[in-house]
């Protein structure tokens, strides 16, 4: 049985392949925004908002501080019932109930 001698590579491979991978992830970004629903992404960003991602990595050098992480999702987490304290408080200051 005669087996297939070794491919060799096309001068042109390289340049190929760093441009399906240029198209692949246009498409990928362009796809992003039309197949993901919209309250999803909100989703994430919220949760990502209260657990205090972004601090992560916020550093002089890319180090994360502990305590700016869970001072973010503290002083977070308690500006929602503060939040919907105020409003109550203003309806009925406003006698809207």
């Amino acid at each position: 049985m005669p087996t297939d001698p070794p491919k060799r590579p096309h001068p042109d491979d390289d340049a190929r392949a760093r441009e399906s991978r240029r198209v692949l992830d246009r498409v990928d970004r362009e796809t992003e925004t039309v197949g993901r629903s919209a309250g999803a992404k909100m989703g994430r960003r919220m949760a990502d908002h209260f657990a205090g991602r972004d601090a992560e990595g916020a550093g002089p050098h890319g180090e994360t501080d502990p305590m700016e992480v869970w001072g973010k999702r503290i002083g977070r987490a308690l500006a929602v019932p503060f939040f919907v304290f105020l409003l109550v408080w203003l309806g009925f200051t406003l006698n809207w109930w």
